[in-house]
């Protein structure tokens, strides 16, 4: 599956935030990029406001614009608030979960310890990002994979979230249940990404 593997600071220069983890580039230069980063501001439309919005989700959490879609139209299909129940899918992604956990540094590397089969669910190898957990999942790094130095680097650093239960001695992780909007940290508009797929 293809990946976006462009220059990570220009992306986050555009939306002035850390989308992929703390940034240098976003440091120094705090406009935008290209020969126009600093040219006088016009006005943007609502629809230009909403495509932004969508691209950062998209860019936050790893996720191309097909499978984005399908994440959405899942949600749209639940009763409840469309916009919370979209974001809750995607912090139950099995990828987004193990970097949440703290067993990773970034998404991306999340990501690829899932590829290469270092992580394991309710026992069972599985190595599908995308893969949405469900409440009760217990994740947990395979044991002969705990010596990586990335994995032990990144043990600790991360914060904790109320809807997971993290027990490092055990390199593991218990998926508790779907978070409350107020609980997910991410700085996303959802209403403004539906909006945008509702036209």
């Amino acid at each position: 599956m293809a990946r976006y593997r462009g220059p990570k600071g220009k992306i986050s220069r555009r939306f002035k935030e850390p989308i992929f983890g703390p940034s240098k580039a976003l440091e120094r230069r705090k406009y935008g990029p290209g020969q126009h980063g600093r040219g006088r501001k016009r006005k943007t439309s609502d629809y230009k406001v909403q495509l932004e919005e969508k691209q950062k989700a998209k860019y936050l959490y790893g996720v191309l614009e097909k499978q984005f879609r399908n994440t959405f139209d899942k949600a749209a299909r639940k009763q409840g608030v469309t916009g919370e129940i979209f974001l809750q899918l995607l912090e139950s992604r099995l990828d987004n979960a193990v970097y949440r956990m703290g067993y990773a540094p970034t998404r991306r590397a999340a990501r690829q310890l899932v590829n290469h089969q270092h992580v394991l669910v309710n026992g069972k190898r599985l190595d599908v990002p995308s893969c949405l957990l469900k409440p009760g999942d217990v994740v947990q790094i395979k044991e002969k994979s705990r010596k990586i130095e990335l994995v032990n680097q990144a043990i600790g650093s991360g914060k904790r979230f109320g809807w997971l239960d993290i027990n490092t001695d055990d390199y593991s992780g218990t998926f508790r249940n779907y978070p409350d909007r107020e609980e997910i940290p991410e700085n996303i508009k959802e209403s403004l990404i539906v909006e945008l797929y509702s036209k």
